[in-house]
């Protein structure tokens, strides 16, 4: 009888992917461990987080090796997403600034 045979991946992606996130959580640590502060400790927070996550979700949720297409359809709303917050950010932000300056201090 034939068995069905799925792709099978070398166990050395695995464990590479493993170092490399193991290497990533160390550099997020000593971004607290020097106390780096202010935009440049939230920046850099947030790039690590992201590799992270890119690595993970390439890898052991096997997007590395899917078509094109389910790979746009998987990626793609989320990237939009961040953008959208982003515009929202600024935005927000202009808002904030143009009430200040048009009800004044309040004081």
């Amino acid at each position: 009888m034939a068995h069905a045979q799925g792709q099978q991946h070398p166990l050395g992606v695995y464990i590479k992917v493993w170092a490399w996130l193991f290497v990533l959580s160390t550099f997020s640590y000593l971004v607290d461990f020097f106390h780096v502060q202010g935009y440049l400790r939230w920046t850099l927070i947030l790039i690590l987080m992201m590799m992270k996550a890119g690595l993970i979700v390439a890898v052991f949720m096997h997007i590395k090796w899917e078509r094109m297409a389910l790979s746009f359809a998987i990626l793609i709303p989320p990237v939009l997403l961040l953008v959208l917050i982003g515009i929202m950010t600024i935005e927000s932000d202009y808002t904030f600034l143009t009430r200040g300056v048009f009800f004044g201090s309040g004081s």
